[in-house]
């Protein structure tokens, strides 16, 4: 038997949705991107939705939208991928990596709230494998360093404190103390690439919470326009409000970026949309089957759902207790050579070249590492049938 980590799970239904937009001639940001964040919206319990291309780039554009760059610092996990701290370069600012708790994928929170100074302006909170991230002590701490904290931007000054900005590719759907993710914190970014939850391909989005009770000034509307102007090459218009008769004038008022979200990709996520409930039940399925039948090994099951927290169930990382890297490198061979495709997720960020080059070393976040060390992520989608969801956990009751 033969099963793939995490194949795309698309129905009649998203190929008819993107069919008939290929039909309409409005391919590019047009009507249905604009439906599709008002449903990301209504689905977050959130007022707006900026729809862009990535989740990197709407995690970049947030960053620039509160005005950090040179100068300023914001801190993120050293266990994440890449893209959490690569945007902190984009922008100009110091990126800032915090070591994960002892047994943990979260960040320490003794750690994180000794590496916030003056210079801070944001952190990046990483909710790994769809589970978030606890939210409460991370805003008690931002709170606590309000004294130190400097805006430099009327948002930032409505923000109040350091700006906490959810790194949630892989929590959407996911739920902390009866909130939804997109609904908890200042700012939070999804994703929607292949391999996530709900896909529209390649694609992210932002939303956020409501500033204007702390500044009447910042409203929804406003932090959605410019989000929309730093999409779109800083132009004053997009296509669809270009497109109306006699309204081809426009204005450029940045030199700016290229980022925004296709109405082709926009179909297929709000066709996903519309069933992604029943995907989610789906993947906590299988997350409790695998915890049944797993929970007899020498292995550390990770926690999709507790008394605070329901997890997307977009990862199922275990880890092989007592072992190290060449162990759990030899594992995921022999689980290939039985049909079953694993992957590790993640590498920390200190052992790769671009931060090994910017002056990290692995050997000061010892947690982050003996995390990775015999990390594995077994196959988890909606892709999967009963049948195979066995096969993997015999296979793995044979390999551990």
């Amino acid at each position: 038997m033969k099963i793939a980590f995490s194949p795309p799970d698309i129905n009649d239904n998203d190929i008819q949705a993107v069919v008939d937009v290929l039909k309409s001639g409005w391919i590019t940001t047009g009507p249905k991107t604009k439906e599709f964040e008002t449903e990301l919206s209504a689905y977050c319990g959130t007022a707006r939705t900026a729809c862009m291309n990535s989740a990197t780039a709407a995690l970049e554009l947030t960053l620039r939208v509160l005005g950090i760059g040179s100068g300023d610092e914001v801190i993120t996990s050293a266990y994440t991928y890449s893209a959490s701290a690569s945007v902190i370069c984009h922008v100009g600012a110091k990126p800032v990596l915090v070591d994960t708790a002892a047994d943990s994928f979260e960040m320490d929170p003794q750690c994180l709230s000794a590496a916030i100074n003056g210079k801070t302006k944001a952190i990046i909170p990483v909710d790994i494998a769809g589970i978030p991230c606890d939210y409460d002590t991370i805003h008690q701490i931002v709170d606590e360093k309000c004294p130190i904290f400097t805006p430099s931007t009327p948002l930032q000054s409505a923000v109040g404190r350091v700006a906490v900005i959810a790194d949630a590719a892989h929590s959407l759907g996911a739920v902390y103390k009866g909130r939804a993710s997109g609904g908890i914190t200042d700012f939070t970014c999804f994703s929607f690439h292949a391999v996530k939850n709900l896909t529209t391909g390649e694609g992210g989005s932002v939303t956020w919470r409501d500033f204007s009770k702390a500044d009447p000034a910042i409203s929804d509307d406003d932090l959605y326009r410019q989000f929309m102007l730093y999409s779109l090459h800083g132009q004053d218009k997009d296509a669809l409000a270009k497109s109306r008769l006699g309204a081809w004038e426009y204005d450029i008022v940045g030199p700016f970026y290229k980022c925004n979200m296709t109405n082709i990709a926009a179909a297929l996520g709000s066709s996903q949309l519309k069933r992604y409930d029943k995907m989610l039940a789906r993947r906590l399925e299988i997350v409790e089957t695998y915890n049944n039948a797993l929970a007899s090994l020498p292995i550390s099951l990770p926690v999709h759902v507790d008394e605070t927290r329901k997890s997307s169930g977009h990862l199922y990382m275990i880890r092989l207790d007592g072992h190290g890297e060449a162990e759990r490198n030899a594992f995921i061979a022999k689980m290939a050579e039985h049909g079953v495709a694993c992957n590790v997720h993640y590498k920390p960020l200190p052992m790769l070249s671009a931060y090994k080059n910017i002056g990290f070393d692995i050997a000061d976040f010892q947690n982050a590492y003996n995390q990775y060390s015999n990390v594995v992520s077994l196959p988890l989608h909606t892709c999967l049938t009963d049948n195979q969801v066995k096969y993997v956990t015999d296979t793995v009751k044979l390999c551990v």
